[in-house]
């Protein structure tokens, strides 16, 4: 089953860092970066109000635990927003080509 993970950068290299090594280990079968994504949170008590890049990262359900722990240990950020979506809705072309496409 196809998993959608989404996770935000600081900057569009770090984003690009992590994309190809995801994608090179064959955790992940294709990374859309989404550049300047407005983000507003508290961090530490204060207001944060700032750009960002948006990973949408496509993998295996088989392989999800495993990309998200690489992305935890690359990502720069003290605690990286990781977050696994699993998708039940997708064609049976584009989820094979998943599935091919991560280690396994």
């Amino acid at each position: 089953m196809t998993t959608l993970v989404l996770s935000t950068f600081p900057t569009q290299s770090t984003a690009e860092e992590a994309a190809r090594s995801l994608v090179e280990k064959k955790l992940a079968a294709c990374v859309n970066l989404i550049p300047q994504v407005r983000s507003i949170y508290r961090w530490k008590e204060k207001l944060v109000d700032e750009s960002e890049v948006l990973a949408i990262i496509k993998t295996s359900s088989r392989v999800t635990s495993k990309l998200m722990a690489q992305l935890k240990e690359i990502h720069p950020n003290e605690v990286p927003e990781i977050v696994a979506v699993n998708s039940n809705n997708v064609s049976e072309a584009y989820n094979a080509w998943v599935e091919a496409s991560v280690q396994g």
